[in-house]
């Protein structure tokens, strides 16, 4: 974990699965998702993005108005700069989506190169350390049985989390030499105190 954005560029390294960038939460952004997401419910948006070219104010027109909309923008942009800077890219596949439930509670790995997150808000993605976790018993090689009766989770206790706000840029299955290497992780299950979270995620196209 880092606290520097100069950071992600490490995902280059052989051996590394995961940049990830703590940050602090601003109190405007976070003020924004709170009431963005009483007030206009669901939102839910994927489409290729040009950084130099698109016009964020589009993503979440209904709550232009609501405080804080401003700043949580120039952060979606801000991210989605970096990752094609990041990876030479002209575009990327941006997907924003407000959530309620775990959209992928199990332990998974991601059949992409890398994929770039951020939970504005709410509980950030889980994940598993290598030493904690049998690669075989993903997927299919569960048997159909829950991650916690598999085998996969070797060390409960070593389980992860992002935090909210955070930017985690994750390498997948299809990284050139990644291949059966691919960052395991996967949807944390919304609790009472904090049932709903606003996720951001960047894919290269």
């Amino acid at each position: 974990m880092s606290k520097n954005f100069v950071d992600l560029t490490r995902i280059y390294e052989d051996g590394v699965n995961l940049c990830l960038i703590e940050r602090p939460l601003p109190a405007a952004i976070e003020s924004f998702i709170n009431q963005a997401s009483k007030q206009f419910g669901k939102l839910e948006l994927s489409q290729p993005v040009n950084p130099d070219q698109f016009d964020f104010a589009s993503l979440w027109p209904q709550a232009s108005h609501t405080h804080g909309y401003r700043a949580w923008l120039e952060d979606v942009e801000l991210l989605t700069s970096a990752f094609c800077e990041l990876f030479g890219l002209k575009q990327a596949g941006l997907r924003l989506r407000t959530l309620q439930n775990a959209m992928c509670p199990r332990f998974h790995v991601d059949r992409v190169p890398a994929r770039m997150i951020c939970s504005y808000g709410g509980i950030g993605t889980e994940w598993l350390p290598e030493y904690a976790l049998d690669r075989q018993k993903l997927g299919m090689g569960s048997c159909g049985l829950p991650d916690d009766q598999s085998g996969l989770i070797t060390d409960a206790t070593a389980i992860r989390r992002m935090p909210a706000y955070a930017v985690g840029l994750m390498k997948g299955e299809a990284w050139e030499g990644n291949e059966g290497q691919g960052f395991v992780h996967r949807s944390p299950t919304p609790t009472a105190v904090q049932p709903k979270r606003l996720v951001l995620t960047l894919d290269m196209l």
